[in-house]
Parts: C-alpha cells; sequence; structure tokens
C-alpha cells in the first residue's frame, strides 16, 4: 500500500458536502491507496452516511471514536491504522483534483530533499464551479513565510509516512483546538524537515457560511498561543511578536472587508 488518505468527520451529514469530498478521492487517477475515515464521535448520522457512500469500495476503512476527540487526536486514529508510506490528508467538506494523489507521489518519488508536498489551491462556495479566489502560493516555503499566513493548504498535503512518526503525528492539546495544522507544520520545520507546494491547483477549500460559523473569537487566543511558542521554536522571535497577537485583530474585521483585504494580500504574494 503506497499511499494513506486520512479524513477526520465530525457532525458532516449534509450529502452535498460529505460525499464530493469523499469522490473526489475515490475517483482519483492513482489508484494504489487506502482512504481511512475516522468519525469522530459525532452526534448525528454522520457515520450512516458516509457507510452508505463508500460500503462500495473496499479501499476504504470507516472507524469511529466514542466522543469527539477534536481533529487532531481523529487524525492521529488515522495514522496508527495507516499502512502507506506516504500520508494525504483530506478534509472532509473539501474537493481534491483528480490528478492530486498522482502529481504528489510522483513529486515525492522525484525529490528526496523534500518531507511533504502541498498544492496550490482555490476557494469555492457550493461547488467548484463557484471559484471565489486562490490561496496565497509559496513555492518553497521557509520559516519566515509562516508568519503573515500558513504557507501550505493543509488540507493538501502528503507526507512521507516516517516524517510524521518521528515528530509523533499531531498535536492532541485542547490548546491547539483549531490550530492543529499551524501547530503540527511549524514543528516539523522546527526539527529540521521541508515542505514544498506545486504549481498546479489540485485542491479546491470550501469557504461558505458555514465555514465562518465555525471559526468562533475564542479560538483566536488559542492560536496566538500556538504561534508564539511555534515562532520561538523556530527563531523568528522577537520579530515575530507582531504576528502572535494578529489573530486578535483580524478577528474584529467584518467579513466583507476581510475578504478585501485577503485578496489584496493574495494578489500581492503571488
Amino acid at each position: 500500500m503506497l499511499i494513506s488518505v486520512i479524513m477526520a468527520v465530525y457532525n458532516n451529514s449534509k450529502i452535498d458536502v460529505i460525499k464530493p469530498a469523499i469522490d473526489s478521492i475515490l475517483r482519483q487517477t492513482y489508484t494504489d491507496f487506502e482512504f481511512i475515515i475516522c468519525d469522530d464521535g459525532s452526534t448525528d448520522n454522520t457515520f450512516d452516511v458516509i457507510y452508505d457512500i463508500t460500503k462500495s469500495d473496499k479501499r476504504v476503512r470507516l472507524i469511529r471514536s466514542n466522543v469527539n476527540i477534536k481533529a487532531g487526536g481523529a487524525r492521529n486514529n488515522c495514522l496508527k491504522e495507516a499502512k502507506g508510506s506516504y500520508i494525504a490528508i483530506m478534509d472532509s467538506d473539501d474537493i481534491s483534483h483528480f490528478q492530486r494523489l498522482e502529481k504528489q507521489v510522483s513529486y515525492l518519488e522525484r525529490f528526496r530533499e523534500y518531507d511533504f508536498v502541498g498544492t496550490r489551491a482555490q476557494f469555492f462556495s457550493d461547488n467548484i464551479d463557484n471559484i471565489t479566489g486562490e490561496y496565497w502560493y509559496c513555492k518553497e516555503p521557509k520559516s519566515k513565510d509562516f508568519l503573515m499566513t500558513l504557507p501550505f493548504v493543509h488540507g493538501s498535503l502528503m507526507f512521507r509516512a516516517e516524517v510524521l512518526h518521528k515528530v509523533s503525528g499531531y498535536s492532541e492539546s485542547r490548546k491547539n483546538e483549531r490550530a492543529e495544522d499551524y501547530e503540527l507544520l511549524m514543528r516539523l520545520y522546527a526539527n529540521g524537515f521541508k515542505g514544498y507546494n506545486i504549481n498546479d491547483i489540485l485542491y479546491f477549500i470550501r469557504l461558505d457560511d458555514e465555514t465562518y460559523k465555525r471559526r468562533k473569537y475564542k479560538y483566536r487566543f488559542k492560536e496566538c498561543a500556538v504561534k508564539y511558542k511555534g515562532f520561538t521554536e523556530m527563531g523568528l522571535m522577537p520579530m515575530a511578536l507582531p504576528y502572535v497577537v494578529k489573530p486578535l485583530f483580524v478577528g474584529l474585521i467584518p467579513r466583507n472587508l476581510l475578504n478585501i483585504l485577503k485578496k489584496e494580500y493574495y494578489k500581492g504574494s503571488k
């Protein structure tokens, strides 16, 4: 088994959201993979919905947490089950391009100096025919590129499995809740690992009203703490201090204005 795709899911039973995400993996041109999905203690019928979608595909393994242990713990449960040499992340409300796995595994096979690889990504609202923007693209991120925003789209990443095991996977601390991806990637860089982003749009990020509802202001305090620790371990302090507190100010900006500012930032950073 060459690739293990892992997905954490919690209370995502909307068929028009979860099915396109799962189908985008099952319809990949690269077929030598297993797909491990962890239902993280959902309180609705998410498990049954996913079972109905995937029951006819033997590449899928659906596991379940008895209680909600958050994304980091759910992904670690998937990692414990994974048999692949490579670990690909997939978020339960996003969509992968049908050639994503093929292009990523080819890149990592060719370039051994990189420990993980991401891709360019676009935002969409209801379906990928309705593109609303593009995530900032940074080809070969350095430590300083973590200051303004995460220079990788976490859901688009494929890791060498041994690299994730060397850093003990995702943090399960509640202190890092909603910032597990930032924490993991900064910890990887602090330990000497590095990644690359393929210059192809191979991932699509859902950005709708439900996305914004999940971004409660209290999580921004946790993000500040995660960044302070991560920037310190990466040797970026004290010059990184303004970026540590940035989430608190960003959280006060109205959504429409924030979207305009993001578009301007991404436009100027290409």
